[in-house]
């Protein structure tokens, strides 16, 4: 039996669905584009930055409650939307998002996920966030905006940074396609995950959800491998936005921003928040580490008097990086990986277990600081000298 007591962070849990998930569907979440170098910064750059223990502080009645685009949730930490989540455990979708409304945080929709917007709304109880890809069809575009309002999501996430794909070279030596191509190496790695292969044989959501059977002509994943080819729009700009949020007519959170100039466009936009977020390292290798371009982005909203939230996302895996974010000015995270290793090692339990490990660790690190409220942190329980060169005084 498992004991989830012994499972003492994101690490332990990332190790188990390493042996758990097949390996196609494991190197999907955990892989980085080209070289990893962007990848693999966003969580290193995180260690660099050093925290100042304080002592004889009252630690007593801790909170670490707050908003993010006013929606009371219990830490600044949201659950990302992410591709192929019904991948790493059967019904996946629908098992993070109970775990996330149970725990008391935001949950996350991808256009790419394996349940649908539907199966979403019928089996949790709260509004959850839906992320929007924009698709060359318009038709289907407006369609899946309509079916997130019919499904009383609260929020549209507008992803800014998949205009065009990149390279992920474990993938392709992996044949991760829709559908998956059934080579022998991939059939015998199959074999050795029974735990798995059970779960999966237990549910009929195993292709694109929001798209199979909704978008025309895809009425099978055959088809929709054809379709998702050519749909990504790469002529998307900011003029789209407004168009977006028109039709929408929601809070609208704009993801994708690693630099200022764009962050004032989006602030300009009339979008409620923008997460600082290079796809976790999947889109642009060579490019900032998510924390290293926060400090200048959150300069410049103030510079624009902008009342935008700014949220960062990608290499939090620990409650001590949600710390270090808000220090530098974040009023939320979102999590990618960290809540998808605990996916695909204990399903739904195991995303309670990484929102639990996430919470503990930075209600504790908060308290070493001298703090008691997460509202109330700055750069102040920062070590001088660990975190400056984040910060380029911009403009």
């Amino acid at each position: 039996m498992k004991n989830l007591e012994k499972v003492t962070d994101i690490e332990d849990l990332r190790q188990i669905a390493e042996r758990k998930v097949p390996r196609m569907f494991y190197d999907y979440v955990d892989s980085g584009s080209w070289t990893e170098t962007t990848y693999r910064n966003n969580e290193s750059d995180f260690d660099r930055i050093k925290l100042r223990q304080r002592v004889l502080v009252n630690m007593e009645n801790r909170s670490l409650e707050t908003t993010m685009i006013g929606e009371r949730v219990k830490m600044p930490v949201a659950i990302a939307p992410t591709g192929f989540t019904g991948m790493m455990w059967a019904d996946g979708e629908i098992k993070a998002a109970q775990a996330a409304e149970k725990f008391g945080v935001p949950f996350s929709l991808s256009t790419m996920s394996i349940c649908s917007i539907e199966d979403i709304a019928t089996h949790t109880s709260k509004p959850f966030w839906f992320q929007l890809y924009v698709m060359r069809d318009q038709a289907f575009m407006a369609n899946l905006i309509r079916r997130a309002k019919e499904a009383n999501c609260s929020a549209l996430i507008l992803t800014a940074d998949l205009q065009v794909l990149g390279q992920r070279h474990k993938d392709i030596k992996n044949g991760l396609s829709a559908p998956p191509k059934p080579t022998l190496t991939n059939i015998l790695n199959l074999m050795t995950k029974p735990e798995w292969c059970l779960n999966m044989l237990g549910t009929k959501r195993r292709t694109f959800g929001n798209i199979v059977g909704h978008a025309k002509d895809v009425e099978d994943l055959s088809s929709l491998s054809a379709w998702t080819a050519e749909q990504f729009d790469p002529a998307l700009s900011w003029d789209d936005v407004a168009r977006i949020k028109d039709m929408w007519g929601g809070k609208l959170i704009i993801k994708g921003i690693m630099e200022p100039e764009d962050a004032i466009m989006a602030a300009r936009s009339g979008a409620d928040a923008l997460v600082v977020s290079n796809h976790g390292g999947r889109q642009l290798d060579g490019a900032l580490s998510s924390i290293s371009a926060l400090a200048d982005i959150v300069q410049a909203v103030h510079a624009e008097n902008s009342n935008i939230e700014v949220w960062l996302d990608s290499g939090v895996r620990s409650g001590q990086d949600v710390l270090k974010a808000l220090s530098l000015g974040a009023k939320g995270t979102m999590i990618g990986r960290a809540f998808l290793y605990g996916l695909g090692a204990y399903g739904e339990d195991g995303v309670r277990r990484a929102l639990e490990i996430i919470y503990k660790e930075c209600d504790i690190s908060m308290a070493f600081c001298g703090h008691t409220d997460i509202n109330t942190v700055t750069d102040n329980i920062l070590v001088k000298g660990t975190y400056e060169n984040l910060k380029t005084n911009y403009p």
